[in-house]
């Protein structure tokens, strides 16, 4: 035992003959691609736009009986215009009794809806922020897109804010399906990651334009499996402002109830909306628009099946609501109906649904 001083000595001796450990020096990096430099731009063009979304449930303590707000989930916005409108998902915001949204330099404002429209997955909120603090994203168009074009996303997956990913246009026209069980047609799918807390934010072009709003992801774990899909802004540029004119949106109408597929595949009947019921006094009524009904002895007597609306053909509803909700109520259009064989043209003034 009495030896340990010794060795501890020693030890310190040769430890300290040792050449002294130097800091590696640093290799000159040389400049950064052409493609870095981009990701760089387009981050710091695109991210003040984008917002984080908390949204908040109502509680009321058992004992105290006080009311509080608790955070419920997260998603991501983006700022539509220096009004302090924020766009985002429908399904972000779905159920919440309130929400928050945190800008890009950290400062928080409550929001209000302003309106939504389910059948596309696209909500408003507003907040009242300082003018200088509100940078509305640039809108591209989705309609040139093609695929292998760059794309980036920014968003705060899980939780995580402010953060960027980038990859490419993997196909066009995709369908998915809303919150309400709607087809959503059109979309963009894409390989930059997405995860949850993603919804909501913003699919970018490689000069930083919107060009959709990311909304699913294609996961069996939950995360992102380079299957992303986004709702394009062609789209969102239609819907969004006619949510912040009526607070929702209104489609026009032709005023008839349709059958189902069922129906249509009993009676063997052509694709497109079979007619089972007009509305009192809507377009349908007044045009003459004749329903399916069932005689007294039991036989089905024929009615109109709408085949395609201004010469666009359509398969099922969807179809139809899709073609409508690129009209404007009061817009004239011309129907093509088919009814036991024969076909015919009838025009009508589309109104606003209920």
């Amino acid at each position: 035992m009495r030896r340990l001083p010794t060795l501890f000595l020693l030890c310190a001796a040769l430890l300290a003959a040792l050449p002294a450990a130097a800091q590696r020096p640093v290799q000159p990096r040389g400049a950064l691609d052409a493609a870095e430099l981009n990701n760089i731009s387009v981050f710091k063009k695109s991210s003040p736009s984008v917002v984080h979304i908390t949204t908040l449930d109502v509680q009321r303590d058992f004992f105290s009986l006080d009311v509080q707000q608790v955070p419920r989930g997260t998603g991501t916005g983006f700022i539509w215009d220096e009004r302090g409108h924020i766009v985002t998902n429908y399904h972000v915001i779905q159920g919440g009794d309130a929400a928050r949204v945190t800008l890009a330099d950290q400062s928080s404002y409550a929001a209000r809806l302003v309106g939504a429209f389910p059948d596309r997955d696209l909500a408003v909120l507003r907040i009242e922020a300082p003018r200088e603090k509100l940078v509305p994203i640039a809108i591209g168009s989705s309609r040139e897109l093609q695929v292998g074009q760059g794309v980036y996303a920014i968003g705060n997956p899980f939780g995580l804010d402010q953060t960027l990913t980038r990859g490419i246009v993997s196909a066009l026209n995709r369908e998915i399906e809303s919150v309400n069980r709607r087809a959503i047609r059109g979309v963009i799918q894409t390989d930059a990651a997405i995860n949850p807390g993603n919804s909501g934010g913003p699919l970018l072009d490689s000069a930083g334009r919107l060009i959709g709003v990311n909304t699913q992801i294609y996961s069996p774990s939950g995360a992102s499996a380079g299957i992303g899909f986004a709702i394009p802004v062609d789209e969102v540029n239609r819907v969004v402002p006619r949510l912040i004119k009526d607070g929702r949106y209104i489609r026009p109408a032709i005023g008839v109830t349709s059958g189902s597929a069922q129906l249509q595949q009993a009676l063997r009947l052509p694709k497109g909306v079979a007619i089972v019921g007009v509305g009192a006094r809507s377009p349908a009524a007044e045009a003459g628009l004749q329903p399916f009904t069932r005689a007294r002895d039991g036989r089905i007597v024929h009615g109109d099946v709408i085949t395609a609306i201004n010469d666009e053909a359509i398969a099922d509803l969807d179809d139809m609501l899709a073609l409508l909700e690129r009209r404007q109520v009061g817009e004239r259009v011309t129907l093509t109906l088919w009814n036991n064989g024969k076909t015919r043209r009838q025009a009508l003034v589309l109104a606003a649904s209920d």
